[in-house]
């Protein structure tokens, strides 16, 4: 990876063009353009809805810090509340994904945006403090993943 210069972007719009066409050029296949790939196919992100007491809510994925399963069920977890979602955890983590939300744990996906700070656990994990004040842990077999996805930039107001 030595001599990388960043991801240079050239985008070019004239009448000759019938349609849109997108050309990557790399020496290596790497995770992010994996993610650049699916977000491109995915085109437009599904919506997420939560239930509370008989209602359905929208949730924006910038509102959510995390999601969590627990006893068979999936959960939100927004910086006043949590929110049970009637999806499994892969399907979320898929809709999740282009936002900046990763595998923090076998059960868990963290929203990178909304991270302020973290902890070194005594087992090795990571102790993980939203902006929200929430916590939670991400599971030694997940940080290196989860330090590189940050290495990576984007901005704390995911932009």
């Amino acid at each position: 990876m030595g001599g990388e210069a960043g991801v240079k972007v050239n985008i070019s719009i004239d009448d000759k063009y019938e349609g849109t066409s997108i050309t990557i050029e790399s020496n290596e296949w790497t995770e992010e353009l994996e993610e650049i790939v699916q977000f491109i196919k995915k085109g437009k992100t599904e919506r997420l809805f939560g239930v509370v007491e008989d209602q359905t809510i929208l949730l924006e994925p910038k509102e959510i810090d995390f999601v969590y399963a627990e006893n068979r069920k999936v959960f939100a977890a927004l910086s006043d509340r949590n929110i049970e979602i009637k999806m499994k955890l892969y399907e979320i983590e898929e809709v999740l994904s282009p936002h900046r939300f990763t595998r923090f744990s076998k059960s868990v996906i963290g929203n990178l945006n909304k991270i302020q700070r973290f902890e070194l656990a005594f087992n090795g994990n990571l102790c993980v403090y939203f902006q929200s004040g929430n916590k939670e842990y991400i599971t030694r077999s997940y940080v290196k993943k989860v330090k590189e996805k940050l290495e990576m930039g984007g901005t704390s107001d995911g932009k």
